[in-house]
């Protein structure tokens, strides 16, 4: 393995796992883990190919697997039970939210798109493989991200509407 070329990535291995985490000690544990997944299986990256994306195809394959891992252990609770319970934030609606508040509020597909390419200056191509997700689908996911960050940046509720006396939309995962 050459240390160098390693080290050249960590500015960027670190810039992306904050970004994704939104916790500096989560950043930290998810790079150590990227950094130990690299190791274990070096063998696998291909000289002269891009350390870059495959530094961050590990990680974000680490993150996605966390995440999920995350979900299984937490106990699921339905928001219409609870709603009452739940209370909004003494400040005005009228206050604008800041990037680093409304950039987890994206969906997570969304979100490792649009820091993908603007924050680490990736090309569309760069990383759709990195996510392993066709090229228009990352045009996709980068128009909807942007377009929410929008709304949320200027305080703006999402554009799901509900029809008065109907229940909560159910979402289905398609694949």
């Amino acid at each position: 393995m050459n240390r160098s070329l390693v080290v050249e990535q960590l500015p960027g291995l670190r810039r992306y796992a904050r970004a994704l985490t939104g916790d500096s000690w989560a950043a930290d544990d998810l790079v150590q883990d990227t950094l130990e997944r690299a190791c274990a299986k070096w063998h696998l990256w291909v000289a002269g190919s891009d350390l870059r994306a495959w530094l961050f195809t590990l990680m974000h394959n680490i993150y996605v697997n966390q995440r999920r891992s995350a979900k299984v252990a937490m106990n699921s609770v339905n928001i219409d039970d609870v709603e009452a319970e739940l209370h909004a934030p003494a400040s005005s609606s009228d206050d604008p939210l800041d990037l680093s508040r409304c950039l987890p509020r994206l969906p997570a597909d969304q979100r490792a798109v649009l820091l993908l390419i603007a924050l680490e200056d990736m090309s569309y191509a760069e990383t759709a493989k990195v996510l392993g997700i066709p090229l228009g689908t990352v045009m996709s996911r980068l128009s909807r991200a942007r377009s929410r960050l929008r709304e949320l940046m200027e305080g703006a509720q999402p554009a799901v509407q509900r029809v008065p006396g109907t229940s909560a939309p159910t979402l289905r995962r398609l694949k």
